[in-house]
């Protein structure tokens, strides 16, 4: 994209101009020149969001006029562990308003909410009017922030039930691009804590297939929500190429690296660096990471010009030891290390038109 007052070079005045060099080089040289005789708070802004992450020469001219502000998610409860795991993970619509407040206070522009069912705590919800609830009391609490809700769930859910939560009108869903098997086991859960049950395992796969995922994506597209494509590991790129491919996905692609989940790539920046090699032009970067891994990934993507989504979801430890006191302590860390490493804390306003999205917040 040209900046400001440039005018695009054709490829006859790229060869005719460039002598020896190639075209595209000839015209990176030339735009850098450009370049480098605008401010560079200026340039900064000038600057589209995206850019290839792994490509070193984009990597070094981002770093000298400035990285696009970073978009933080709050990930706040997950539909997995609740209580018995950290005490302070919300359950309640209540609690899950009250919960993403502080986050937002502290810095998040974005939370990605897992709904519980009211009538049994332990599982997530499975009816849209549960849905509209909780994003309802979270708009009330958080006037501006942008509302991500699953479509991931929890165990035991059929597709239907995890769609539950489109016709409450987030105005971002998240979009599992491949089969999710895993198996692990959950604490008991004890009293006083409202619906005890006993110790858990779970062993399940589900299919995720490319039909139920183009149900997913065609949902999303007629009611104008904006896919958070969830990618686990390399293969996920096929189902990407299969989006664009079939006009149910729009630039800027909203593109999640998920690290450390069971069944996908292992959390390490080569896995990571992979993962971004295949993204198509036009994505956006928005990594999270499972456990201990989350505060060093998420570093990596601050420093890299990517996104970051931390949360009691992904990790309900601080430190070695140490649990997190709530979603915000998480947040308020994740701005330190945005603002140590020079990159802005993205507004809302700013995420959203990073993102394409309306300028108006959903209301309900």
């Amino acid at each position: 994209m040209p900046l400001r007052g440039e005018l695009p070079l054709s490829s006859k005045s790229k060869a005719l101009l460039g002598g020896a060099l190639d075209a595209e080089r000839f015209e990176r040289e030339w735009l850098h020149r450009q370049r480098s005789l605008v401010p560079g708070k200026e340039r900064a802004e000038q600057q589209p969001a995206w850019f290839n992450y792994t490509n070193s020469h984009e990597f070094m001219e981002r770093v000298r006029v400035g990285m696009p502000p970073v978009i933080i998610c709050v990930a706040c409860n997950g539909g997995i562990q609740g209580k018995e795991a950290n005490e302070v993970i919300p359950e309640t619509a209540d609690e899950i308003a009250a919960s993403v407040q502080a986050a937002y206070q502290a810095g998040a522009a974005m939370v990605h909410i897992h709904a519980r069912n009211p009538r049994q705590l332990t599982e997530g919800a499975r009816e849209s009017e549960s849905w509209r609830e909780v994003l309802r009391k979270v708009r009330q609490s958080c006037p501006e922030i942008i509302i991500n809700a699953t479509t991931g769930a929890g165990p035991g859910m059929t597709m239907e039930e995890r769609a539950s939560s489109l016709a409450a009108g987030p105005e971002v869903a998240s979009l599992n691009l491949a089969p999710d098997m895993s198996k692990f086991k959950l604490k008991e859960r004890l009293a006083p804590l409202p619906y005890p049950r006993p110790a858990l395992e779970i062993d399940e796969c589900i299919p995720f297939t490319y039909g139920q995922i183009h149900q997913f994506a065609a949902e999303m597209k007629k009611r104008g929500i904006k896919p958070e494509l969830e990618l686990y590991h390399p293969g996920c790129a096929w189902v990407v190429r299969y989006l664009i491919e079939n006009d149910l996905i729009a630039k800027p692609y909203w593109m999640q690296t998920v690290m450390g989940y069971q069944t996908g790539s292992f959390p390490t920046v080569e896995n990571v660096l992979q993962l971004l090699k295949e993204f198509p032009e036009g994505a956006l970067w928005l990594c999270s990471a499972i456990g201990p891994f989350q505060l060093p990934l998420t570093t990596l993507a601050t420093l890299m010009g990517g996104h970051v989504r931390v949360g009691l979801e992904d990790n309900v430890y601080y430190s070695r030891g140490r649990k997190v006191k709530n979603n915000a302590e998480l947040v308020q860390r994740t701005v330190r290390i945005a603002h140590e490493l020079n990159r802005p804390v993205a507004t809302p306003a700013q995420a959203r038109a990073i993102l394409g999205l309306r300028n108006d917040p959903s209301q309900y």
